[in-house]
């Protein structure tokens, strides 16, 4: 098979002939349509995660946001058959632990990671593990394009906004950072009929979030984001969003909230923070406020976010700016050093 393959910390990745994976019994193997590249991708690629224990070995294959068809199951799947259309959720379990038979496959105790655990969807084809609990079957009226564009960003802000902080009609939504987090995030609440308010350093992207549903945007290149976003709110959001995981993103997204209000935290740190990141603590004891954390979705919920996605209240395909091959990689990574993205961008070429 054809796969972009790592062969060193933010070097080109190689497009090359690899060998054809093997199905296992519980397994199953995709032929990848479509796959999104996403900054977790980048962060591998570029050495950002080593601090804890994440680096993409040489001869590695990324990518974690695909989708494809069925092109062979292992004896045991009795879900899944060949050519069955299916999009892959990046958080998977292996089905055996507490977690996992509660239904919270998503935070299993031993997380399986297309991309870092096995090869991924940079790929032409994926040999998923445990295929009857990690995949899901995808709608003939969604196209590849924009299931892969839910495979990571998409799914993971929607369990956050839904499932863990719990966004109600009319409620305010500060959502801090416009790139693939924040514009899914922006796209969800909205949905859910919140009044939403995306904020960015980028004028383009701020552009992009109202197209997905933030009812205003705020550029804290030239306004203080803090004192606007309560200005708009009457005193403060309901819940807050750090999309970026970064310091001042998330005491900012902190401080915009009101009393009683709900953080919640998807985006991951970078080696700046390398996971710590200091919380106004007495203003949250003295506000009552939570700070709630989210990590992807389990497969078992997709079904309330595909409908959603087929009625049209949710619209991720809007985010998506631009399709490239394998070859195209590289410079979409590259670009993601210095923030220039906009949107999101899917491969979609495999030959």
């Amino acid at each position: 098979m054809k796969a972009a393959v790592f062969e060193a910390t933010k070097k080109p990745l190689v497009v090359q002939n690899v060998p054809d994976p093997e199905c296992a019994p519980n397994g199953a193997i995709i032929k990848t349509m479509a796959n999104g590249i996403c900054r977790s991708d980048w962060h591998a690629w570029s050495g950002d995660w080593t601090w804890m224990g994440l680096a993409a070995q040489k001869g590695a294959i990324l990518g974690h946001e695909f989708c494809g068809v069925v092109e062979e199951v292992g004896k045991e799947i009795k879900n899944f058959k060949q050519g069955d259309r299916v999009v892959v959720p990046f958080s998977q379990g292996d089905g055996t632990c507490e977690y996992c038979r509660n239904g919270q496959s998503n935070v299993c105790l031993t997380p399986l990671l297309p991309g870092f655990s096995y090869p991924g969807g940079f790929g032409s084809h994926v040999a998923v593990p445990f295929a009857d609990l990690n995949l899901v079957s995808l709608p003939a009226s969604i196209d590849f394009v924009e299931a892969a564009s839910m495979g990571c960003r998409f799914m993971t802000s929607f369990h956050g906004i839904v499932d863990r902080a719990q966004v109600k009609p009319g409620e305010w939504v500060a959502v801090y950072g416009c790139g693939g987090i924040g514009l899914a995030a922006i796209n969800v609440a909205n949905a859910m009929g919140a009044n939403v308010i995306g904020i960015d350093l980028d004028s383009a992207k701020l552009e992009l979030a109202k197209g997905m549903g933030a009812q205003h945007v705020i550029n804290a290149k030239s306004t203080e984001p803090i004192a606007a976003v309560l200005d708009i709110t009457k005193g403060g959001a309901h819940v807050s969003v750090d999309a970026l995981g970064i310091a001042t993103t998330c005491r900012n997204a902190i401080m915009s909230l009101r009393k009683q209000g709900r953080h919640l935290q998807i985006g991951l740190t970078t080696s700046a923070e390398k996971g710590e990141i200091p919380l106004p603590i007495d203003r949250m004891v003295t506000m009552e406020l939570q700070v709630i954390a989210t990590l992807g979705m389990q497969a078992s919920h997709y079904p309330q976010m595909l409908a959603m996605v087929e009625s049209k209240r949710c619209t991720p395909k809007s985010m998506v700016t631009g399709t490239v091959g394998l070859d195209g990689i590289t410079k979409i990574f590259q670009e993601m050093d210095t923030y220039q993205n906009v949107g999101t961008t899917v491969i979609n070429k495999y030959n």
